[in-house]
């Protein structure tokens, strides 16, 4: 019989293509986009593929954090998988004078395309889903 364990982190971004990593077990450490995605070296760098969609769809971000949520079948012969990972961001976006469904519906295109193009996503075979909450502010 197999059994499931589930983990969870938060990234949080603090702009200027810079983010901060908080591990369930309690590690936290700064990370960047790629150099060749216009980040910082000499720092880990996960894809910061939202980041970079909100440019490209001219968002105003002005804050990012994301709580994720893994979860992971463990067989008898003790071989793991993960299962599903949901993904819990809360995006908060100026309007800029523009209509609030009109910023969302663009966070939105955002988002599909961030998980679209991502080199993490295409690599997993889990099922993942984004549950995003987003803000667009006057």
């Amino acid at each position: 019989m197999s059994r499931t364990a589930t983990y969870h982190t938060t990234v949080a971004w603090k702009g200027e293509h810079w983010g901060r990593l908080v591990m369930g077990n309690g590690p936290e450490m700064d990370f960047s986009a790629p150099p060749d995605a216009r980040g910082h070296p000499g720092v880990f760098t996960p894809e910061d593929a939202f980041v970079a969609a909100a440019e490209r769809f001219k968002l105003r971000l002005l804050s990012y954090e994301c709580r994720a949520e893994g979860a992971k079948r463990i067989e008898l012969d003790r071989t793991e998988t993960f299962t599903h990972l949901r993904l819990r961001p809360a995006i908060q976006i100026a309007a800029g004078g523009e209509d609030a469904a009109a910023v969302e519906v663009r966070a939105r295109r955002a988002l599909q395309s961030a998980q679209k193009y991502s080199l993490v996503a295409n690599s997993i075979k889990s099922h993942i889903s984004i549950e995003p909450a987003i803000t667009i502010v006057e």
